[in-house]
């Protein structure tokens, strides 16, 4: 199952993944796609992270209450580390980020026997890793520096020189 309201990209992922020797259904919704899988189970479900009806995470919970077997893989076009680690906490074996190549959407899901992924091919930077996770606990904080600060351990002034600065490069 392809859940996608993108139809270019929902229709482009099926035929790609029928050319794979998938038997695909598709559909455009939350509320579609969780009505069909009462219906059917379905070994596989891609599902976007953003939907017009609702959110991929929330909609992973769901298809893992009504079908536990099913292998979720979640795609984004917004990605970071926080939805990664929340796509797998939702049940989701594998996270990609938008424009992810048919191979790799393939072998997220048959590949998901084994204890670790692959290493990837262009690895965030430790610095980018350590920003985004300065950006998560800032978020958390409702943008309050100095609870920010306290949770970090870290002097607030530091905080705030590395707030006003750009992203490190990836």
């Amino acid at each position: 199952m392809i859940v996608d309201d993108d139809l270019p990209f929902r229709e482009r992922l099926s035929r790609s993944m029928q050319k794979k020797d998938f038997i695909v259904e598709s559909f455009p919704s939350c509320y579609e796609s969780l009505k069909r899988i009462g219906e059917k189970k379905f070994d596989y479900v891609i599902v976007d992270m953003r939907l017009k009806d609702g959110s991929g995470l929330e909609l992973i919970k769901k298809i893992r209450e009504i079908s536990p077997d099913t292998k979720s893989l979640l795609l984004t076009g917004y990605g970071n580390i926080a939805t990664a680690v929340a796509a797998i906490k939702s049940g989701a074996i594998d996270y990609l980020p938008k424009p992810a190549e048919i191979d790799q959407i393939y072998d997220a899901l048959t590949n998901s026997k084994e204890l670790l992924p692959p290493p990837p091919e262009n690895p965030m930077t430790a610095d980018r890793i350590r920003w985004e996770h300065i950006q998560r606990v800032f978020a958390q904080c409702k943008g309050n520096v100095s609870e920010t600060a306290r949770r970090l351990r870290m002097h607030r002034r530091t905080l705030q020189r590395i707030l006003n600065k750009h992203a490190p490069k990836e």
